[in-house]
């Protein structure tokens, strides 16, 4: 048992030791929070890699989207999509502002361009459309529309890290796009999350929205909130990030692996990669339809947790759903046919960059059977 471990474990001493030497360097600089010099170098290494001007780092993926829409005093309405993680509409929620549901496009699971503009009222002042599963939005129809009514667009892109198109970071869509970097994440710093910003100035006004709205020792210029990084997970994710393109690559060995197997699957279908889209595998749904499959999707869903494969239904329910939305106009089913359809078929099968042969081989098993 011992050797096996050593053996799993080998490849990642390099990265290890230098983990300890960043936390003995932290430890010898008394030196562990509020804009650290791991902090700054892990913001400054995400700008290089992510290809984006400007980077922000949050203690979660929560509080990004919360401070960008106190940062561009959004009001109002915002269009947003009821098929994702509550996050999302909660942000908006917590900034008093009341959230529209408009339907997704089944191709994508993201929000429908087409149904945005027959959403907006005098009272919508941006909107907030989610990169689902990774994969892009279509930020240039999107834009469109926020151009020809004078919209924000803030990109809940908690699942885009890297993602690009056509070689262009999607996170340089709209005016702001938040991530997660969250331990279930492609890359991640334990918890965490950033916000990357377009120009200089936006990034100071975050950056003092994020510490209290401190701009020095004793001016406060904006009420702002407690929502910085640490070293130690800077540190981390310094770390991570040295791997996050061989964890990329070897989840995408996975999703071969799914594809491959499953495509000839009755009542199975999934999404495939989009031309000119870098991917980075987050997630692999699968949509099951019952009448061709022989099963539920809950069906298949308990059937693999009793067999000890944990999938997730992920996104099930949909935001529109809860006590805190369903009272909204906009939330009514009738408004959202594609979404519950999605959400009603969908589980994500088990995705990380350390899945071995033989546990994509139960998987797929338990699947086919």
């Amino acid at each position: 048992m011992d050797n096996k471990k050593i053996t799993v474990t080998s490849p990642l001493l390099p990265e290890l030791e230098s983990f300890s030497e960043s936390l003995k360097e932290i430890w010898e600089s008394k030196w562990i929070t509020n804009n650290g010099a791991f902090h700054k170098r892990l913001e400054s290494a995400l700008c290089e890699y992510l290809k984006v001007p400007y980077v922000s780092l949050f203690t979660n993926g929560t509080l990004p989207l919360i401070t960008a829409l106190q940062a561009m005093r959004v009001t109002g309405e915002v269009i947003t999509s009821p098929y994702s993680f509550v996050a999302t509409s909660h942000s908006l929620w917590w900034n008093g502002i009341k959230p529209v549901f408009v339907d997704i496009d089944p191709a994508t699971g993201n929000i429908d361009p087409e149904r945005i503009e027959a959403a907006i009222s005098p009272k919508t002042t941006a909107i907030m459309p989610v990169h689902v599963y990774g994969t892009p939005c279509d930020t240039d129809a999107i834009q469109s529309i926020a151009d020809k009514y004078g919209l924000r667009v803030i990109y809940d892109a908690a699942h885009a890290f890297g993602v690009e198109k056509d070689g262009v970071s999607v996170l340089n869509a709209g005016d702001m796009s938040t991530l997660s970097f969250h331990a279930t994440k492609v890359f991640n710093t334990i918890e965490g999350g950033a916000l990357v910003v377009r120009d200089a100035e936006t990034k100071k006004r975050i950056d003092y929205l994020k510490n209290f709205g401190f701009a020095s020792e004793t001016e406060v210029v904006a009420p702002g909130i407690n929502s910085k990084m640490d070293e130690i997970r800077s540190a981390y994710g310094l770390l991570n990030l040295k791997q996050v393109d061989r964890a990329i690559a070897a989840r995408r060995n996975v999703a071969l692996q799914y594809r491959e197997r499953l495509k000839d699957v009755a009542g199975l279908r999934f999404f495939n990669d989009m031309p000119g889209v870098r991917h980075n595998y987050s997630y692999f749904p699968v949509f099951v339809d019952e009448s061709e499959y022989g099963m539920s999707r809950d069906e298949l869903y308990f059937k693999m947790r009793d067999a000890g494969v944990f999938g997730r239904r992920y996104f099930y329910p949909l935001i529109s759903t809860f006590s805190t939305y369903r009272g909204l106009p906009s939330a009514a089913p009738s408004n959202l046919p594609e979404a519950h359809r999605m959400a009603d078929s969908v589980i994500c099968l088990p995705m990380h960059h350390e899945l071995g042969g033989e546990d994509v081989e139960r998987i797929l098993s338990l699947i086919e059977r």
